[in-house]
């Protein structure tokens, strides 16, 4: 029997797909998985395909050359550490293990060091894409060591999607710098979904705007500056009826968004390393108060608001026509597009320092063109800043991304103000907005903040006028 030049363990959706994208690249591939029902699927995919469905562990190792390159597409957590355990005493020194999964980038920094000291190389690969992602070409980002990059380089560039002919994929770092970066990618998705979700509360809840009229205006707004995935997918979504009922399935789905947590951790880390990730945040608590559905619902009756239609009276203070709103919330989903994407590079410019990852910002943008859920036209615009400054300290003050934001950040004022006034949350907008404005603010209320802290715990100050620690008696 020809030997297998790739193992999958793990055959759920992810793994099968993988394996099959693997196969139609030209690569051997055997399958194991524990659930010998899922093995037998394998098994039925793999007639006249360069598959290899194993029954057990041993004749899953028995089936790979040498070095054996295996990847793990287990849940994330204690069973990846049982897969690694059940593996470890049959591996030999220069074989490769590969975590696919949505796994804690810290969690990776344990495991590289602890099999990096046994001989074993491994890997910590974000996969992004989903399940047609995983069949078609997913985005790719691998971190590890140098030589364990090497080993997976042709297979890794051959099974990920291709953006303007390059493949998305690419070396991020040692150790766990491949989940980290995917971790933040899943952050980066949780601000851009907010931020759609709160232009069609705004235009649906405000403008009262229909269905079908949402479909076309985010079909015309994915042939623009906005083209994206997400977007491309939020119009599909709008023209799907129920086969049943005849209504928009949109409209029968419970108003409760649920998460795996890689946004909460993007938010966490976030917040040890000191890095303002404000909309992302905000993404992350718009799901979690979406779950208090029942309380939200008594609420409903007894606290106030005004009334969430938009007004178009040329008396009230924000009059302003539909059409008018409908470009302003265009404009301000763009430039609050900036400032999400802006905060998440920040963040990876502050983690690359703070874990020796030494990351390529404009890499990282290369590959989150095709394959992920975050693809968009204005990621080619993101390469593009980081290929002018590598050093860029944060997007909004590259020079064409500054322009942008100069040019919309009135229509963000005023979208967030619309949504203020007519009672609609905003967290995201909102988040967006008081980012850039802090963010541009030469002086902040923070010296106040200090002098409350010097007060009650004479936590020192430093001054604007001479160098050095102060403290003041208060009293």
């Amino acid at each position: 029997m020809n030997k297998a030049n790739f193992g999958v363990m793990g055959l759920g959706v992810m793994g099968h797909m993988l394996a099959l994208n693997m196969e139609r690249n030209g690569f051997r591939v055997a399958g194991y998985d524990l659930d010998l029902e899922k093995v037998k699927t394998f098994g039925a995919d793999s007639a006249g395909k360069n598959l290899i469905a194993c029954g057990s562990l041993e004749a899953f190792l028995a089936a790979l050359e040498l070095p054996r390159r295996i990847l793990m597409m287990v849940p994330a957590g204690r069973p990846v550490d049982a897969a690694i355990a059940s593996l470890r005493p049959h591996l030999a020194k220069g074989d490769l293990l590969i975590d696919g999964g949505n796994t804690f980038f810290l969690d990776t920094e344990r495991r590289s060091k602890e099999l990096e000291e046994a001989g074993i190389i491994y890997i910590g690969t974000g996969v992004s894409g989903g399940e047609q992602g995983a069949l078609w070409g997913p985005a790719i980002m691998p971190g590890g060591q140098p030589e364990a990059w090497e080993l997976v380089k042709p297979i890794f560039e051959a099974i990920s999607a291709k953006a303007y002919g390059e493949p998305c994929v690419a070396y991020m770092g040692a150790r766990g710098a491949g989940h980290y970066v995917k971790m933040v990618h899943n952050g980066i998705e949780y601000g851009d979904m907010q931020l759609i979700a709160e232009a069609y509360d705004i235009l649906h809840r405000g403008l009262g705007l229909n269905n079908q009229q949402l479909h076309e205006i985010f079909s015309e707004w994915n042939h623009g500056e906005l083209e994206s995935y997400l977007i491309e997918i939020t119009a599909d979504i709008f023209a799907k009826t129920d086969p049943e009922s005849g209504a928009a399935v949109v409209d029968l789905i419970l108003d409760e968004a649920r998460q795996k947590g890689t946004g909460k951790w993007t938010s966490q880390n976030a917040l040890d390393l000191g890095a303002p990730t404000p909309t992302i945040n905000a993404a992350v608590e718009s799901r979690i108060i979406s779950a208090y559905k029942e309380e939200r619902v008594a609420a409903a009756k007894i606290l106030r608001g005004p009334a969430s239609k938009i007004s178009t009276d040329a008396s009230t203070t924000l009059s302003t026509s539909p059409q008018a709103v409908i470009a302003a919330v265009r404009d301000a989903l763009y430039a609050a597009k900036i400032c999400s994407y802006a905060q998440g590079f920040g963040l990876m410019r502050m983690a690359g320092n703070e874990y020796g990852y030494n990351l390529n910002y404009g890499e990282i943008a290369k590959i989150w063109r095709g394959g992920c859920i975050i693809r968009a036209r204005f990621l080619n615009d993101i390469r593009q800043a980081f290929i002018r400054n590598p050093d860029l300290p944060n997007l909004m003050v590259d020079p064409e991304f500054a322009g942008a934001m100069n040019a919309r950040q009135s229509a963000l004022r005023k979208v967030v103000a619309l949504a203020a006034e007519s009672g609609i949350p905003s967290l995201a907008f909102s988040s967006a907005l008081a980012y850039y404005d802090a963010y541009r603010s030469e002086r902040l209320p923070a010296n106040l903040t200090q002098a409350q802290r010097d007060y009650f715990g004479a936590h020192t100050y430093r001054r604007i006028d001479r160098e050095g620690t102060f403290h003041t008696e208060w009293q």
